[in-house]
């Protein structure tokens, strides 16, 4: 895999630029900036109430009206501005700061009496005529002096707190706000449409947060802010496929998304992923994840990034796996850090082709910086892993790379406090990897109370799992105690049944149908030996049946010798032969 691969690609992904104010006119000095404090109450002078003043507070209070009032009004503006009856209903009622907004500025304009100037600045009516209007209609023409498209209450609905749809309005209301409402609703169907996949979507995003540890681009730094945010508040990044909780900090996190076009722009997008391998149900675990893939270009900026991970050897057949996994393949970071892998491993003098390898299974590798890495490599050094079983190791159980030094000693630790030395360590570390890439907690030491409560003897577990270290990631309930209770139900007892895992611990690897309960049927049915027979010599379960157990058995039958388990099947096929059928080496 050549690393000049992605030297020509374009930049990536840039995000949208922060939404600020707009600068002021040419000519026409800044203004100067707010000064946020403590606001006073003003001060009325104290006048003697007479008969018209309270005939007037009496008129005032009956203007004041309701929030129903308000929210009407909010509901006739969206109308004016191209919504349906039905949308401007449902916008309406979920935008009631909007709605509070413009009631509260018509309650200071009749407080004050100050329609007359009001009306002057936003070219409204007269301010005697406005003055005399119900509260609902001088909401209404509130709203529409604000000239902002009904775009505010708009995004507010989606959940937006008011003063950022405020800011987010004025970069989207020229779409119009009939577009923007239609293509709302595109992005709810296209991102939160039920597919099955929400836990796993949410799950997923954590894993990446968790094991990057390389310098973000603009693109990923937006993206693990828009995370964080939803991390914040109850559920976290678990409720990131649930619309209802995260549309709304991915419209303040991604304002241009609402400048994306449905027919020229998001359904091409959604092709191009299904041609690359993702399919349609699963294509909001990509755009959730990285929604700066939203923002690009197809042809210019998305295109140029697969082909330059083709040329670097990733089968087509594979993008759009990894693309699920991890979007951030499309990241700019992610390629730097790439080359910058490539690199770490031709010192160490291991073959690119392993990384190749490693990341169509694991490419959270590509967030991984070379210094975790290494690490965890000397780490393997000290327990004695050579160069020659590093690759095996790794190519096996690649996530490796992902794991914290101190997560890594804990697991180190766990075997060393059952009696493992070292060297003992490192043997496991070959021969079953995956345990090194386990939970401590809710897998290892979950294996070694169940076989405890059990009835296993402590110091049996060392020679236990030096014998079969597989056994640490088996489940309990779909394979253990399956295993366990086939052998209670033939009749053994608890004790019989550790002492046979203590002799042969792989037992509890075997298949129930296709090896226990064949050899067992034979070893009671045909041999016609005592079920004890298998407590004596439990390896006779590791033995091919039609290799091995018949054509043994049919020997030592035709002789009419009597023999056990273990002289049968414990003997080599050379002494074998030699015993029981007089044939010398």
């Amino acid at each position: 895999m050549a690393m000049a691969t992605f030297a020509a690609t374009p930049a990536l992904l840039s995000p949208p630029p922060p939404y600020t104010t707009a600068p002021p006119p040419r000519g026409r000095p800044p203004r100067p900036p707010l000064r946020l404090g403590l606001r006073l109450p003003r001060r009325r002078p104290v006048t003697t109430t007479t008969p018209a003043a309270a005939h007037a507070a009496s008129s005032l209070s009956s203007a004041r009206g309701d929030p129903r009032e308000a929210e009407a009004a909010v509901a006739e503006l969206l109308r004016d501005n191209g919504a349906s009856p039905e949308d401007a209903a449902a916008i309406a009622a979920r935008a009631p700061g909007y709605a509070a907004m413009l009631a509260d500025g018509v309650r200071e304009l009749d407080e004050l009496g100050l329609w007359a100037s009001w009306s002057a600045g936003a070219g409204a009516r007269a301010g005697a005529e406005m003055g005399a209007l119900g509260f609902g209609r001088k909401v209404y023409f509130m709203g529409r002096s604000r000239r902002d498209g009904a775009v505010v209450p708009l995004v507010e609905s989606l959940g937006v707190r008011l003063s950022s749809a405020k800011l987010i309005a004025p970069y989207v209301a020229a779409e119009g706000l009939p577009v923007l409402i239609r293509r709302v609703k595109f992005f709810k169907e296209m991102l939160f449409s039920s597919s099955g996949y929400e836990t796993l979507i949410g799950w997923n995003a954590k894993r990446m947060m968790a094991h990057f540890s390389i310098p973000a681009d603009e693109a990923l730094q937006s993206t693990l802010s828009f995370f964080e945010k939803m991390e914040a508040r109850h559920g976290g990044l678990s409720m990131l496929a649930h619309g209802d909780v995260s549309f709304p900090y991915l419209i303040e996190s991604f304002p241009m998304l609402l400048l994306c076009s449905e027919d020229k722009h998001l359904k091409a997008l959604i092709d191009f992923l299904e041609h690359v391998g993702v399919p349609k149900p699963r294509i909001p675990s990509v755009l959730l994840a990285f929604p700066p893939i939203i923002l690009s270009d197809v042809e210019k900026d998305i295109k140029p990034r697969i082909h330059a991970w083709e040329k670097a050897g990733i089968e087509q057949e594979y993008i759009g796996r990894m693309l699920l996994k991890y979007p951030w393949i499309l990241s700019a970071s992610v390629i730097e850090n790439y080359k910058q892998t490539l690199l770490f491993f031709n010192r160490r003098k291991i073959s690119s082709a392993f990384l190749g390898t490693a990341v169509k299974s694991w490419p959270h590798i590509l967030g991984c910086s070379t210094t975790r890495m290494n690490s965890i490599l000397v780490l393997f050094d000290d327990l004695g892993i050579s160069k020659k079983m590093l690759v095996p190791v790794l190519t096996s159980s690649p996530q490796l790379l992902l794991r914290k030094p101190n997560e890594f000693l804990q697991i180190v630790s766990f075997f060393k406090d059952m009696g493992f030395d070292k060297k003992a360590v490192g043997k496991i570390v070959c021969r079953s990897p995956e345990i090194f890439a386990s939970d401590l907690e809710n897998t290892l030491k979950k294996k070694i109370d169940f076989l405890i409560d059990f009835g296993i003897s402590e110091r049996h577990l060392p020679r236990i799992i030096k014998k079969y270290p597989e056994l640490l990631l088996l489940d309990i309930n779909r394979t253990l105690l399956p295993r366990m209770n086939y052998f209670l139900g033939k009749g053994l007892s608890k004790k019989d049944v550790c002492s046979m895992i203590s002799r042969f611990s792989p037992l509890l690897g075997y298949s129930i149908e296709h090896v226990l309960k064949p050899k067992l049927d034979f070893l009671l049915q045909t041999m016609k030996k005592p079920l004890k027979a298998v407590v004596e010599y439990p390896r006779y379960f590791s033995y091919s049946l039609e290799g091995r157990i018949k054509p043994r058995f049919w020997i030592i039958k035709s002789r009419h010798i009597d023999c056990s388990l273990t002289d049968m099947f414990g003997k080599n096929n050379e002494l074998f032969a030699e015993e029981y059928l007089g044939i010398e080496t």
